[in-house]
C-alpha cells in the first residue's frame, strides 16, 4: 500500500470513527434503533453499489450496442424495441442513430445537428421529406469525416429536420454501401 492510499485510508477511517461517535451520543438509549438503522444505510449503499457495478451489463441489454467482428464485420443486435441502433463517430463524436431502411438519406435530429457543431438558425430548409408524422422541411449538411468501425466516409450528405426529431435515422443513402443481412437477431453490415 502507498502513501496515498494509506493517507486516504486513514481519512476514510477518521471519518468513521466521528460518525460512529455521533451515532453513540445520538442514539445512546435506542442502541436497537441505531443498528437497524445502520443496517438499513448499508443495505441502501450496497445496493447502489451492485447497480453501479451492474450498469455496463443491464444497458448492453437494454441497448445493445454494435461491435466489430473479424475481417471488418459490423453486427448490430436487434434492441428489444425490435429496432437496430448504431453508434456513428461523426467528426471525431459519437452520434446515435436508428436504422431506418425506409428513409433515403441520413437524417439528424436537431439536438444532434447542434452537438456537431451545426447552428440551425442558418440553416436552409429548402427540402422536404415525407414522414409518418407527415412532411417535414430539411436542410441539407456536409459532414466532413463519418465513422462505423474501421469503415470511413469523408465528406458525406446528410440532412436536418426542421421538425421534432427525437432519434437521428440512418437511411439507406449510408447504408447502401453495405452487404446487409439479418439473421439471428443481428443485422450485419460488410463491405
Amino acid at each position: 500500500m502507498d502513501g496515498d492510499t494509506l493517507a486516504r485510508a486513514g481519512y476514510l477511517a477518521l471519518i468513521l470513527v466521528a460518525l460512529g461517535g455521533w451515532v453513540m451520543v445520538e442514539f445512546r438509549e435506542r442502541i436497537g434503533q441505531a443498528l437497524r438503522m445502520a443496517l438499513a444505510w448499508g443495505l441502501i449503499v450496497i445496493g447502489i453499489m451492485a447497480g453501479y457495478g451492474l450498469w455496463s451489463d443491464i444497458r448492453r441489454d437494454v441497448m445493445p450496442m454494435q461491435e466489430v467482428v473479424a475481417d471488418g464485420v459490423v453486427e448490430v443486435p436487434r434492441a428489444q424495441d425490435g429496432h437496430y441502433y448504431l453508434t456513428l463517430k461523426i467528426d471525431g463524436r459519437p452520434v446515435p442513430f436508428m436504422v431506418d431502411t425506409g428513409a433515403s438519406g441520413m437524417v439528424l435530429a436537431g439536438r444532434d445537428a447542434e452537438a456537431l457543431g451545426i447552428d440551425l438558425q442558418t440553416l436552409r430548409f429548402l427540402g422536404e421529406a415525407n414522414t409518418a408524422n407527415g412532411v417535414v422541411r430539411t436542410a441539407r449538411v456536409t459532414l466532413d469525416r463519418v465513422e462505423l468501425g474501421p469503415f470511413t466516409n469523408d465528406r458525406f450528405q446528410a440532412f436536418v429536420t426542421e421538425g421534432a426529431l427525437d432519434q437521428s435515422l440512418l437511411g439507406m443513402d449510408y447504408l447502401g454501401q453495405f452487404r446487409m443481412e439479418f439473421a439471428g437477431g443481428k443485422l450485419i453490415l460488410r463491405q
